[in-house]
């Protein structure tokens, strides 16, 4: 099947209340661009120079959502363009977020990456460090950035009971820190959910989820 026949094939299982984010990483702008011309707006990227580049090549109404690791450093090269970053761990990273965000006058959306995976290898806070952050008055300094949701990754495993364990966890840590609204915090998303488990993740209360290979095809 062709990218615009995988991407109206998985369209028409979801509700317009979940969010598709096609994770376009290593994939080139012709199939970005085939994705685009089937009304596709919303691409997700895991390293920030790749992201950049395309930005500049590609139509300037798509959203740009950083889904990989952030290092500090490299926080400036997206700050101009980045709709939403998925996964952000620390407030050291949030507080260069909002340095960057400063110098072009806007308010970066952020998505609080929480670690729901049994993995050693997979990044985020714990529920109550996120709470802490999000209670501190170093975060309410921070006019910058917006927290929109949250963001998790789920054991990579074919065990679909922990998957679905885990994904029941993010949900609830959710709702555990929803009443927790201030001018830069209001949680709306939960994004968990990939091409493997995106079904299930809905069933768990995803409202965002990133599907790449289902989309593109297997990356090289």
């Amino acid at each position: 099947m062709s990218i615009a026949q995988n991407l109206s094939h998985i369209k028409s299982k979801l509700s317009e209340k979940v969010t598709l984010v096609a994770v376009s990483k290593t994939k080139p702008v012709v199939d970005l661009m085939e994705a685009y011309n089937t009304g596709q707006r919303i691409f997700g990227e895991n390293k920030i120079q790749e992201m950049a580049d395309k930005h500049e090549k590609m139509p300037k109404d798509i959203e740009w959502h950083m889904i990989g690791h952030v290092q500090r450093n490299k926080v400036k090269y997206m700050a101009e363009f980045v709709n939403l970053i998925h996964g952000v761990d620390s407030l050291k990273l949030l507080t260069e977020i909002n340095k960057q965000a400063i110098k072009h006058d806007r308010i970066i959306n952020c998505l609080i990456q929480i670690k729901i995976a049994a993995e050693d290898s997979k990044f985020g806070m714990s529920a109550k460090d996120a709470q802490e952050l999000i209670i501190s008055e170093a975060f309410k300094n921070l006019e910058n950035i917006k927290i929109t949701g949250l963001m998790g990754m789920a054991t990579f495993t074919d065990d679909t009971h922990q998957v679905e364990q885990e994904f029941h966890k993010l949900k609830t840590v959710f709702d555990d820190l929803k009443p927790l609204q201030s001018t830069n915090c209001n949680l709306e998303i939960i994004s968990m959910g990939m091409s493997g488990d995106f079904k299930l993740a809905i069933d768990c209360g995803s409202t965002m989820i990133r599907v790449g290979s289902s989309i593109f095809g297997a990356r090289a």
